[in-house]
């Protein structure tokens, strides 16, 4: 058995015991109210939530099931964090059991609204009071709805982001055997994102920045690329940081949408990783077609005009090292420096160099990460 064969068998072993999502369940609410004390909570966060999801009808403690809809949906989910929750962690209960508010994030309330006036309304009049700023988060394959929610809380607290944020939720089928379904479904989510983005570009925003995790990529550069070829790729000059976070894209599909996007003005960050599992196994499904998430030839990136951040000697928070971005407790760190300082107004040499240089130095528990920007390539020693 080649060694390459062997790492495939073996990402998809970790996929059918883990996933992209790690939850054998998707229940978000809790049967009954679990009261704690105020002191036992850290803070909550609202969530506000645009979805092509379909309302749980079977399940209703998950609120969104993994079935498709044809319009989008809007909501918001108050979550609490529990005064104990550690950096890069989303503490869960096992199962479909209660969520413990001391111990576990915990969804305490979810808000419907009918349509997309009202939820334009409700967040924009957030983002007004919270700043001027909005970030908005794709998340991957195999992710039930909560899991969504849970990791764009994580990432909103860890990082203490200054603004409002928005998870984008398209319908994941959250099964490890759902690959293609969950290709399909971020194809059909297309529009809905892109529509998205241009309703939170018409409140008072200032900043629209954007994490982007594994097939979510994929369905944010088709956004990106669909707002480019309407003249209006930045968003009337409102985009901010685009991060694309372990991108499950095909290298040629992501150049030939990068040549339509063209050279980025806003600061564009990838972090990619050699030891990344699931994307090993998704290259194998694609018939041997490298993934950007995993390339080797950093260079050949940039050269499109972004910053391209390895991770490979970084720690991942499971075995499938597939979400360092967000379970990394050093890069979750240098996320909140760089995000709470607003993107510039134009990704030039040094804007480039100072994103790279501070994820390679947030990264403090390896030898060494690398950094290739359009100009330069650094490596950052940090004496792990």
């Amino acid at each position: 058995m080649s060694y390459r064969f062997k790492n495939v068998v073996a990402a998809a072993f970790a996929l059918t015991i883990a996933g992209c999502a790690g939850q054998n369940t998707h229940d978000l609410l809790n049967r009954t109210t679990v009261a704690v004390p105020a002191s036992d909570i850290a803070a909550t966060h609202e969530i506000f939530v645009a979805t092509t999801r379909q309302r749980a009808a079977k399940e209703p403690r998950q609120v969104f099931d993994g079935d498709r809809s044809l319009t989008t949906s809007y909501a918001r989910v108050d979550v609490t964090v529990p005064k104990s929750h550690k950096v890069g962690a989303i503490e869960r209960a096992k199962g479909s059991a209660n969520s413990n508010p001391a111990k576990d994030f915990t969804a305490k309330d979810v808000i419907y609204y009918k349509d997309a006036p009202q939820f334009a309304k409700a967040v924009g009049a957030d983002i007004a009071m919270r700043g001027d700023r909005a970030l908005v988060f794709v998340h991957g394959f195999n992710n039930g709805f909560d899991d969504g929610i849970y990791r764009l809380t994580q990432i909103a607290h860890d990082t203490k982001y200054p603004g409002t944020p928005v998870l984008f939720s398209w319908a994941s089928s959250a099964k490890t055997t759902g690959y293609l379904y969950d290709k399909d479904s971020a194809n059909a989510a297309r529009d809905d994102l892109e529509a998205t983005l241009r309703m939170l570009a018409k409140t008072r925003v200032k900043n629209i920045d954007i994490i982007a995790h594994s097939m979510g990529t994929w369905l944010t550069m088709e956004a990106l690329r669909q707002l480019a070829i309407t003249g209006d790729r930045d968003l009337g000059g409102k985009l901010g940081y685009v991060i694309l976070a372990s991108p499950d894209i095909d290298v040629d599909v992501f150049k030939k949408q990068m040549i339509r996007y063209g050279k980025p003005t806003k600061p564009f960050a990838i972090l990619l990783s050699g030891d990344d599992r699931a994307l090993k196994l998704s290259s194998f499904i694609s018939g041997d077609k490298p993934r950007v998430g995993d390339y080797g030839n950093a260079a050949d990136l940039a050269s499109y005009g972004v910053a391209v951040v390895d991770l490979t000697k970084t720690k991942g928070g499971d075995q499938l090292n597939h979400a360092k971005f967000a379970d990394n407790p050093f890069l979750v760190q240098l996320l909140g420096d760089r995000l709470r300082a607003p993107a510039g107004l134009a990704s030039d040499e040094a804007q480039l160099d100072d994103l790279g240089q501070g994820l390679g130095k947030a990264v403090g528990s390896v030898a060494e990460v690398v950094i290739t920007t359009p100009f330069k390539v650094l490596t950052i020693a940090t004496g792990g």
